[in-house]
């Protein structure tokens, strides 16, 4: 039973980063459809992401020369200071909804879970139980981030597209330090 209350912490841990963007994607206005896929995708990266990891990472990492957060955080600086400009000069911003779009955001906000997946199985060998966990926090968080981002969007209008682009740009520094 503790290996399950420690797997839903992680999972809840793990969905935070996913929460915060979708805050920011949120104040987009997506559609109800479409927030629902986002949650969908995100959730599926979760469930997979730390299977690859336990069964490939530890080989993957060792050949990997290159720091993933750096990588991230550019890709995040880009569309903060993006935002951050349209709100100021009252513009709408286009962020990507195209499913590539959404495969990357999904891919952004589970590498982490990959790298949790290759030492989780020392708290819980059942593999497909810590995945299904992942899956279901990542997902709920996603789809309630969208939703008070929507939220935001609508009480503060052009001000939501600066506040979703200083967090992009915390996340920035987040996944450098």
């Amino acid at each position: 039973m503790g290996a399950i209350i420690t797997t839903f912490i992680v999972g809840i841990g793990l969905s935070m980063d996913a929460f915060s963007l979708s805050l920011v994607y949120g104040t987009q206005g997506i559609s109800k459809s479409n927030k629902i896929l986002l949650s969908l995708i995100v959730g599926l990266f979760h469930f997979f992401m730390p299977l690859f990891g336990s069964l490939f990472g530890s080989i993957i990492l060792s050949y990997c020369n290159f720091n993933i957060n750096v990588f991230i955080s550019i890709i995040f600086g880009f569309i903060g200071i993006d935002m951050i400009i349209s709100g100021i000069k009252e513009e709408e911003v286009n962020i990507s909804f195209g499913i590539v779009g959404y495969l990357m955001f999904g891919l952004s906000v589970s590498i982490d879970s990959f790298t949790t997946g290759i030492g989780f199985s020392l708290i819980n060998n059942n593999s497909i139980l810590v995945s299904f966990i992942f899956m279901l926090c990542s997902g709920i968080f996603t789809y309630l981030g969208l939703l008070m981002g929507n939220y935001l969007n609508k009480r503060l209008g052009n001000y939501a597209n600066i506040l979703g682009g200083l967090i992009f740009l915390f996340l920035v520094l987040y996944y450098l330090f």
